[in-house]
Order: structure tokens, then sequence, then C-alpha cells
């Protein structure tokens, strides 16, 4: 089959077939004419490769997988090489799901520390609650109080702080991405 109808029935582009091709991970079989041709097995690996690359799986880390298909076996992940990447991705994964817990954590505080404040009916700029007796006859004050100060979100410096502590990975962009 032609570059565009494997490009089809994979699901992804002409683009990202050509650059899959220049890394190696798709073969660069061709007619006598020039043209590039495919067959059954090159749309398995491309599934292969966008399967895993629909779970987060960087392109280089599917080369494992691609290589165990091509030797001949029934799966991508029948290889050590491939169960190795699996366990590396599952303890990154699980370090991020730390860093979500430990971000939701905060929010959960956050917000708890906000709803009691505005439960004591604490003014931002720290006044206490000495006004509380006449407020309480009063409608309830609005979000800002006049010539209060300008508010500061609390959670924002708390997770920018968290943010520099735990930097993300960051992995150039391919054809491929954009899909």
């Amino acid at each position: 089959m032609r570059i565009g109808e494997l490009a089809e029935r994979a699901g992804t582009t002409t683009r990202a077939l050509r650059y899959y091709e220049s890394r190696g991970l798709l073969p660069a079989r061709r007619t006598v004419n020039g043209h590039r041709t495919y067959d059954e097995r090159d749309l398995r690996l491309l599934r292969q490769i966008r399967t895993l690359r629909d779970f987060g799986f960087d392109l280089e880390e599917t080369r494992p997988f691609v290589e165990c298909l091509r030797a001949g076996h029934p799966s991508g992940d029948a290889c050590a090489g491939s169960l190795a990447v699996y366990r590396r991705k599952l303890a990154e994964l699980d370090a991020l799901i730390d860093q979500l817990g430990s971000v939701r954590s905060e929010v959960a505080a956050q917000l708890a520390r906000a709803e009691g404040l505005r439960a004591e009916g604490v003014r931002a700029d720290g006044a206490g609650a000495e006004g509380a007796s006449s407020a309480a006859s009063e409608p309830a004050a609005p979000d800002r109080m006049p010539d209060a100060p300008e508010p500061r979100c609390e959670l924002a410096e708390a997770l920018t702080h968290h943010h520099t502590r735990h930097h993300t990975h960051h992995h150039p962009a391919s054809p491929e991405d954009s899909r």
C-alpha cells in the first residue's frame, strides 16, 4: 500500500510516517519507481506506536515495542525491553500521582482555610472579626471590601513554589503532535 493509504488506515498523517521513517521506526521500502510501499505489518507497527503515544509514551519509548514486533513476536510487549519501558513508565506515573496528591492536599487545605476565614468574617487585609456583631445585621460583605489591599492568592504562591521544586519533563514536538 502507498503512504497515503497507510496514513489513513493508521489514523495519522503522511508527514508523521515520514518522520517515523527518519527515526528508524518505520521501514523505508520503495518500489522500483521510488514510491514508498507498506504492508499490514507496517500498519501493525503504527498501531502499536499510536497506542503507546496515546498513553503518553515518548516516541523513543516505543522503539522496544516496534523492535519486538519486527522480531516476529505476537505482540510488542512480549520482549524484555518493552517490559523495562512499562516499568519506567509506571514509576513515572506513580511519581506524577504522588505529585498530584500533594497538590490536591494543598488545594484542600487552602479551601478549608479560606472557608474558615470567610465564615469568621475576616477581611482580606487580616482585620479581625471585631465588627462581626454589627455585620451580622447587615447584608453579606462583598468579596472585596472598599480600600482593602489587593488580594493575594496563597494557593498560587504555594503551587508556584511546588512547581519550581518538581519540574516536569519537556519533550520536543514532533510532526505527529500536529494531528
